[in-house]
């Protein structure tokens, strides 16, 4: 394997990749990403229409699963829980707010009722998956006001700061450090933690386009997500609200809460990864990186038929339980999950 970046952090390695998951890569290599290639070599915009969330309804979910639409002011949600997840009438006092993928521009609910019905029976708490505003009708900026918008819905029916963990894949994890930035600048209280799956965290591309990843992601490549900040910043500019979005990787992270981050081993966002992981180690925040060999971004939706899915997802489910022992163990005195005197700068591999 190639050289990776010093991190202040020892990442966790999940080695191996089974016949599933490599078939899985294959298909990506050989469809979507030429399809994203040929997108960011176009010398003008075109956004597609958003098929795929519509397509994606006939999709089953995790047995027993129930849910209902919420309306949020400006977009659609849903309110799910697994099987034999209770929510605060039933004396669960914990939930996940959880953000979508979709580089801001595809993807949803639909897509993503599945992957957040096996979260919601993984960690044992209720799950708000929300629908929210997406370019090119709406700016960034305005995507994360409908996710914070989500944490609000959630702190009205009973669930308090601490006891909300922010979840989100790909663009959602840019989203999720965004939602918990803003919770804590409001005063509402610090989220219970953040887990980001495949996270894009910074729109700069220019760490990705010198990192060793840079052609090696099966899904995307550098040139696509630079394509990517080029549309956003287009729109931003027609919105007037230009200069208003900062990335995760730029915000203050000190008082941060505990943090999960999975990324596959071949992914162009392992820079991202790795940046954040960094940083949030170095303002004193505790922060898990899982790095998953081999496996393609955001795999964790293939979980009916990836072995390397399920365990994913049973890892998040872990790490979120784990802070709800931790929110407990708080209570009398002041504890802190890790430590980053106990952080060593190591090669990730």
């Amino acid at each position: 394997m190639g050289s990776h970046l010093s991190l202040a952090v020892s990442p966790q390695f999940f080695d191996g990749a089974s016949k599933q998951s490599r078939l899985l890569s294959f298909g990506l290599r050989h469809t979507v990403r030429p399809v994203l290639g040929a997108w960011a070599k176009l010398p003008f915009h075109i956004m597609p229409p958003n098929i795929i969330d519509h397509a994606a309804r006939l999709l089953p979910v995790h047995e027993g699963t129930m849910w209902r639409t919420v309306g949020l002011a400006d977009c659609s949600s849903e309110w799910l829980q697994a099987k034999g997840v209770d929510d605060i009438h039933g004396g669960n006092q914990h939930a996940i707010l959880y953000l979508h993928g979709g580089a801001f521009l595809s993807c949803g609910l639909n897509t993503h009722r599945r992957l957040v019905s096996r979260i919601s029976y993984a960690a044992k708490q209720p799950v708000l998956n929300v629908g929210y505003r997406q370019m090119p009708q709406e700016p960034i900026v305005n995507t994360i006001l409908d996710c914070v918008d989500g944490f609000r819905w959630l702190m009205d029916q009973g669930y308090k700061p601490q006891n909300i963990t922010i979840a989100g894949d790909s663009a959602g994890g840019y989203l999720a450090f965004c939602v918990a930035r803003a919770v804590i600048d409001k005063g509402w209280g610090r989220p219970a933690g953040v887990v980001a799956i495949s996270p894009l965290l910074d729109m700069d591309p220019a760490g990705k386009l010198s990192h060793r990843n840079a052609n090696s992601c099966e899904a995307f490549s550098a040139k696509a997500i630079a394509r990517l900040t080029d549309v956003a910043d287009q729109i931003e500019i027609r919105r007037g609200v230009s200069g208003m979005r900062v990335c995760p990787v730029n915000m203050p992270m000190s008082d941060f809460p505990p943090t999960l981050i999975h990324i596959g081993s071949r992914e162009v966002l392992m820079a991202d990864a790795e940046l954040m992981a960094s940083r949030l180690i170095a303002a004193g925040v505790p922060c898990e990186l899982q790095v998953w060999d081999r496996q393609v971004h955001v795999f964790h939706a293939a979980a009916n038929w990836v072995p390397e899915a399920r365990l994913a997802i049973e890892e998040i489910g872990k790490f979120v339980r784990a802070l709800v022992d931790l929110e407990i163990s708080q209570k009398p005195t002041t504890k802190v999950l890790g430590s980053p005197e106990t952080a060593k700068v190591s090669s990730v591999l």
